[in-house]
């Protein structure tokens, strides 16, 4: 079965096609400048050769017919005829509680997505105009919405709940959903494989950072608490996200600054985070290089971004009641190993045994980084959502 992986974003489409019987990625590659001028793709050859297109995209069909004509192009191409492709499975950011799993995609589903738009104005929308573009340039094809949100549908309500009126949630939904979910169950999973354990009897905490950021807490294979909230915005310091702050903070802000809604959004999301504190870059390579100078602000920021990942594993150490496995992944906890050190220093007392040597020396990789004799066992593993997204796909159409 050959399944195609769309992540349609606002100026961006990234995509892979895998053969799900050969666990081959025939093609990987995305869209880049939507709908702006120099929009171009980029995809990976097998050889592992770049290659650049520009080309004229305006919108996310158009963006789509592209990557099918170079899938099926004579120079570039892997397959003979859209008819190879078997199914289409897509990311979908917020699923609100109406998906607590993936899902085969009706009209019935789409219904249910565009009433989760309000929650995800920025994401869901694109989300759905691949949904949308594929039926139109694929008549009859199959497919999957695979929702960040849906791993953490198994939080008690006492860990989702905000402590606002409680008329407020029955009326708009307010409260935690947390986020980068298939990454944290990818991850997750493929650790108690590469140990050999059952997963659904650990106690498991993931740590996906990067320019974007969460923590996510596992018991016995399901998700009990998470750091990300209504919106990607709470819980750890990221590139541009402020992370957790005191509500009373954005008011006093709004007051004194003649901020609205739509200009504090702006300063959360997009001027706040690692590049509010260092005022040098959201791109921690660039942040470290700045450490490595001795700039103090940029000693600032790594050290917030680091705090606040050690604190949410310490305090989800607590809810779990003990730790068996602590997991790093995302572009920083595969990559960085100063930010793993940081994290794990001093945390001998809830049974963390750091290899520092091993760690130092870890990129990218599936790679143990705790001692032999430790009682947590502490590992990177590179996240891999397409793969997860086409998982789901084969297994939902196999059993359809």
């Amino acid at each position: 079965m050959k399944i195609l992986v769309l992540n349609c974003g606002s100026s961006s489409v990234k995509y892979k096609l895998f053969d799900m019987e050969s666990h081959e990625v025939l093609a990987q590659g995305g869209v880049e400048k939507l709908g702006l001028p120099g929009s171009f793709l980029k995809f990976t050859q097998p050889d592992g050769n770049k290659v650049v297109l520009e080309h004229d995209l305006p919108e996310h069909t158009a963006a789509i017919e592209f990557i099918l004509s170079m899938l099926t192009d004579g120079q570039y191409g892997c397959i003979t005829s859209y008819n190879e492709i078997d199914a289409v499975g897509h990311r979908v950011v917020h699923g609100a509680e109406a998906f607590s799993s993936s899902v085969e995609i009706t009209p019935e589903m789409i219904g249910k997505m565009v009433e989760c738009i309000d929650l995800a104005p920025l994401h869901n929308p694109p989300n759905l105009k691949g949904i949308r573009a594929m039926s139109a340039l694929i008549p009859g094809i199959r497919q999957v919405g695979v929702f960040d949100t849906a791993f953490h549908q198994t939080m008690p309500d006492y860990a989702y709940m905000y402590g606002l009126p409680y008329s407020l949630y029955k009326k708009y939904g307010i409260r935690r959903y947390g986020f980068h979910g298939t990454s944290h169950r990818y991850v997750s999973r493929r650790a108690c494989d590469l140990l050999g354990v059952p997963y659904e009897q650990q106690r498991i905490i993931t740590a996906h950072v990067g320019n974007g950021g969460s923590v996510t807490a596992i018991k016995e294979g399901k998700s009990v608490d998470t750091s990300m909230g209504l919106t990607p915005v709470e819980g750890l310091l990221m590139g541009t996200r402020c992370g957790d702050i005191d509500a009373g903070a954005l008011v006093y802000l709004m007051d004194r600054e003649g901020m609205d809604a739509k200009a504090l959004s702006d300063l959360i999301n997009k001027r706040s985070g690692v590049w509010g504190l260092s005022g040098i870059s959201s791109d921690m390579r660039e942040i470290e290089a700045a450490v490595a100078a001795g700039d103090r602000r940029a000693i600032l920021a790594m050290n917030v971004y680091n705090y606040r990942i050690k604190k949410y594993i310490g305090a989800y150490a607590a809810a779990l009641g003990g730790l068996d496995i602590l997991v790093f992944t995302g572009g920083v906890g595969e990559n960085q190993w100063s930010t793993r050190a940081a994290v794990c220093q001093e945390m001998e007392f809830m049974g963390i045994r750091f290899d520092t040597e091993k760690n130092c020396g870890t990129r990218g990789e599936e790679v143990i980084i705790s001692t032999p004799d430790s009682p947590v066992t502490v590992m990177v593993i590179p996240t891999d959502e397409e793969f997860m997204i086409a998982a789901d796909t084969m297994e939902i159409l196999k059993d359809a």
